[in-house]
């Protein structure tokens, strides 16, 4: 997963780390930065849903072969702030052939739950390992 990490420039230019991976998890964390609020002043959801889109692309490449999402939505439960450290915690539901289910969970510190996320896997065909 280090290499694929190399390569993510969105995580690595938002500040996003790669706190954990096993098989079919996955653990990132973000700090909200001033210029990821919306005009309430708190955190745009499409930073919301990027972490947790990233954990799950972290969850669903920990197999190896290219994976990518075929669909995802987020339900957002309560605002994140400037300063908040946030966790993505992705755990697999189900892998059946080429597809898989993820969801996603987004706390704060408190272990407030900020945003659930589900998202549903595809694995390219003929791709190469990339872990």
């Amino acid at each position: 997963m280090a290499a694929l990490y190399e390569r993510d420039l969105a995580c690595q230019g938002l500040g996003i780390t790669l706190d954990e991976v096993s098989t079919g998890r996955a653990s990132m964390r973000m700090t909200v930065a001033p210029a990821m609020v919306n005009g309430h002043g708190i955190a745009h959801g499409g930073y919301l849903f990027l972490l947790a889109d990233a954990a799950f692309s972290y969850a669903c490449n920990s197999y190896g072969p290219v994976t990518v999402a075929q669909g995802a939505q987020v339900t957002f439960l309560a605002p994140a702030a400037v300063g908040d450290e946030l966790v993505a915690e992705a755990v697999e539901r189900t892998r059946s052939g080429r597809t898989g289910i993820y969801d996603v969970t987004v706390r704060n510190a408190a272990e407030k739950v900020i945003a659930e996320f589900r998202g549903q896997s595809v694995m390219l065909a003929g791709q190469p390992h990339t872990a």
